[in-house]
């Protein structure tokens, strides 16, 4: 793939240039139109078709008064059409703001006022009854035209993305096209992708997961194709699907590896053309790959690591030979020409970098939560052995539920605030398929009960932040310094086992 692609543009195109993180896919446009892009069950999309769609909904959104650099919300499901909304919202010089449909109301309200959107990007007549339907855009309203030309740097926000915060409610990270582009381009290389690749993908638009799908197998000019929402439940229908669609690569979580390697049917579907796997966004256990490994001895496994903040920081190609099962496999090492450093006194690995988001989203804005220098503290304990970088859980309360990240607080600030409620406490329980799961500890001061907790966090929560367990205490454990005796809740949530 070029390094230089200005001199590959005809005049009619040429101003797309300026958009860093979209140039190789418009490239990919140019040179094979025709070729396949994306794939949605039977539905399928070549370059110049996705290209049309994208342009016409960039035109729609600068004619509702879009500005470069305005957040727009994406409320549509993981497939074709949101992926031509993003590229839309892209073309146009805006930031798009994916978000999870399965999510509360609540939760979505919050969202769409705290990143302060501008338009709802959607697919029917009209808004949902929470949403204000002057912010509404039906894409099938879009009539086909070209956009009007946007110059964007490549320091301008791409997307936010929100995760669980530790103040009590989703906090949005903010990252540029410079940022997804060096690790997309990165990973490109890396993963060696050609025109001939047939990419699986299933990370929903709102996990950083899917940049590589987007970005770094569409600017390769590789196909997309969607992994259909019922398979990743069905593992030995998702090997099935794996191998009729003679997928060649897959970036997806350690808990789906997982029930794949043990319920998928590999030895009798093996998988001859899957070049290669990547999964990242909780431990993978090291049994569990070794099963994997032995299953696919012709693909490349690989562990990617780092939080929404860093996208990926840190990789391994996994070593088969290497593989102990009592023991956790490394991180690697630095990614994306990212620098690591661990804190002599805590431990934490520290991260600085072009993969860096530019800061979270707050009042409209982007604050940065780097350092004078550039650093950005993972709140990961880390150490380095014989030059590989190993991960030791964390250092703070942050849980990793089926991939997402949860802040203990967001869930105790909600409990906190049912009438009855005395105290709470969230802890996480270890889970082979999830890696963690909350469990919540109670106080109630008056009388209560756990269905009235259950419906409030149902409406307020989306499903992977539900606490899989409850347990009601006359008080909760303290330590001497006054601060909850966590270790000692985890120990009486064990003995109900």
């Amino acid at each position: 793939m070029p390094r230089d692609y200005a001199g590959a543009w005809e005049p009619s195109v040429g101003h797309y240039f300026y958009l860093m993180l979209l140039t190789p896919f418009l490239y990919q446009c140019q040179q094979q139109p025709d070729a396949l892009a994306l794939q949605e069950q039977d539905r399928r999309v070549s370059y110049r078709q996705l290209l049309q769609q994208a342009q016409t909904i960039a035109a729609a959104l600068q004619a509702k008064g879009i500005q470069p650099g305005q957040p727009v919300a994406i409320h549509l499901d993981r497939g074709i059409d949101a992926a031509s909304a993003l590229f839309g919202v892209l073309l146009s010089g805006a930031c798009y703001v994916p978000l999870d449909l399965k999510n509360p109301v609540a939760r979505l309200s919050f969202i769409i006022a705290d990143a302060r959107v501008r338009v709802v990007i959607g697919s029917r007549a009209r808004a949902p009854a929470w949403l204000d339907d002057s912010l509404w855009l039906d894409i099938a309203s879009c009539n086909e035209a070209t956009p009007a030309t946007v110059e964007t740097p490549a320091e301008s926000l791409a997307a936010i993305l929100y995760t669980s915060g530790s103040t009590g409610q989703p906090r949005g990270v903010a990252i540029s096209h410079r940022a997804i582009s060096a690790f997309t381009s990165w990973a490109s290389e890396l993963l060696r992708l050609t025109p001939a690749d047939r990419i699986a993908s299933s990370a929903p638009f709102f996990f950083d997961l899917s940049t590589f799908d987007l970005y770094a197998v569409l600017g390769a000019g590789a196909s997309l194709h969607f992994v259909p929402s019922g398979l990743p439940m069905a593992p030995a229908r998702l090997s099935a699907w794996l191998n009729e669609r003679a997928i060649s690569g897959w970036y997806t979580v350690p808990s789906l590896l997982a029930f794949l390697t043990y319920k998928g049917n590999l030895a009798q579907t093996p998988l001859a053309g899957l070049r290669f796997l990547i999964f990242a966004g909780e431990v993978l256990p090291t049994p569990a790959l070794i099963d994997l490994a032995a299953s696919l001895p012709q693909t490349a496994l690989y562990n990617f690591f780092g939080p929404t903040e860093t996208n990926v920081c840190c990789y391994w190609p996994v070593a088969r030979e290497r593989l102990v099962a009592e023991q956790t496999i490394p991180i690697g090492l630095p990614a994306a020409g990212c620098e690591l450093t661990i804190d002599a006194e805590t431990g934490e690995l520290w991260v600085r970098g072009p993969t860096l988001a530019s800061g979270y989203w707050r009042d409209g804005r982007v604050q940065s939560f780097m350092s004078a220098d550039g650093w950005y503290a993972t709140g990961d304990r880390a150490s380095l052995e014989q030059n590989e970088y190993r991960f030791h859980g964390r250092l703070g309360r942050m849980l990793k539920c089926s991939g997402y990240r949860v802040e203990p607080a967001e869930i105790e600030t909600i409990v906190n605030a049912i009438p009855g409620v005395k105290a709470c406490a969230v802890i996480g329980m270890d889970d082979p398929t999830a890696g963690q799961r909350p469990a919540l500890a109670l106080v109630f001061e008056q009388e209560a009960s756990i269905g009235e907790i259950r419906k409030v966090l149902n409406r307020q929560l989306p499903a992977y932040m539900q606490p899989s367990r409850y347990l009601v205490m006359e008080d909760l454990p303290k330590l001497a310094n006054g601060k909850l005796d966590l270790q000692q809740i985890n120990n009486l949530f064990e003995t109900q086992l």
